[in-house]
Order: C-alpha cells, then structure tokens, then sequence
C-alpha cells in the first residue's frame, strides 16, 4: 500500500458511496462506457462474460444495486461495482473510487 499505513487505516465505505452516488452517471459511464442510460438505470453488456446484448446487466444510478439477471453477479453499492468490474477487493476499489472523485476514503474517526 502507499506510505503513511493507509493499510491500517479504516475505509469510510458509506462517504465513497455517498459521493460515488452524487455523480452516479459519471461513475457507471467510467467503469462501463458502453452501457446506456434508460431511466434510472444505466444498462449495459456484463463486461466480464461473453454477453450478446445489453439488457441483463444493469445499474441503479439513484440507489448504486446492480446486478446480472442471467448470473449471479450482483452487489449492493457502486463501490462493489467498482471492485466487480475492476477484480479489486473492496478496499481497493473504494480507495481509487475515492481518489476519482476526490474524497478522503478514510474514517476520520479511526
């Protein structure tokens, strides 16, 4: 990890949320270029298998659930998207979530 023991230090996953939802479109639109905006959802081809057409796959962009219906890929926040897409761990996807958006990931409290 970088210097300065972020590794020790505890993600603050509900602020990367937060602000990740704030700019949900933009944020889907980098992890997921191809994908398209239908209402509230933003709907795309499963990047990580071989799907044919958008449609199963698809985004939330006011609550940040997203899921493949025709597997069972699926999370709860834009953060475990990050980390799907990505094949980060959720540490790691909400750390560069947050430096995108420029958000400190850490808990202040800790």
């Amino acid at each position: 990890m970088t210097a300065g023991g972020s590794r020790l230090r505890r993600i603050d996953f509900d602020r990367v949320n937060a602000a990740a939802l704030r700019s949900s479109e933009a944020v889907v639109r980098g992890l997921l270029p191809d994908g398209r905006r239908d209402g509230a959802e933003w709907v795309v081809r499963n990047p990580l298998r071989d799907d044919r057409k958008p449609g199963s796959f698809k985004v939330n962009l006011v609550t940040g659930k997203w899921g493949d219906f025709a597997t069972s890929d699926r999370g709860g926040d834009l953060v475990s998207l990050a980390a799907f897409v990505a094949a980060l761990s959720q540490r790691e996807a909400a750390i560069r979530l947050a430096e995108s958006l420029g958000v400190d990931p850490f808990d202040t409290r800790s």
